[in-house]
């Protein structure tokens, strides 16, 4: 994946979620299952991308993502949620919620 497929990506779909993480890291491990599992279940029509930051780095540094993980969700072709290490799935889904059925509909 290269940053002109991702910036495609970005503007054509209602939205895209990237999670940036890393190969040593546990807690990115760890969240990755349970954010596919909320997005499934709760934002079917938001792609999915992700992306091992320090094999893209190109791609890391062109969203200006400095520490893992890093999850970014693009609605409607622009930034609308960025969350660091310390994440809850719960503020997430809140924040998410309302925009993502309004957009959905």
């Amino acid at each position: 994946m290269d940053i002109k497929t991702l910036e495609d990506l970005i503007s054509s779909k209602l939205g895209v979620m990237l999670y940036f993480s890393g190969e040593s890291c546990n807690v990115c491990h760890a969240l990755r299952p349970k954010i596919k599992e909320l997005f499934d279940a709760s934002f079917p029509l938001i792609e999915q991308v992700f992306l091992d930051a320090h094999e893209n780095l190109e791609i890391s540094v062109h969203f200006q993502v400095f520490s893992i993980p890093t999850l970014i969700v693009f609605l409607d072709g622009k930034e609308f949620v960025r969350e660091g290490r310390n994440m809850s799935l719960a503020q997430l889904e809140e924040k998410l919620d309302r925009v993502y059925k309004i957009l959905a509909s």
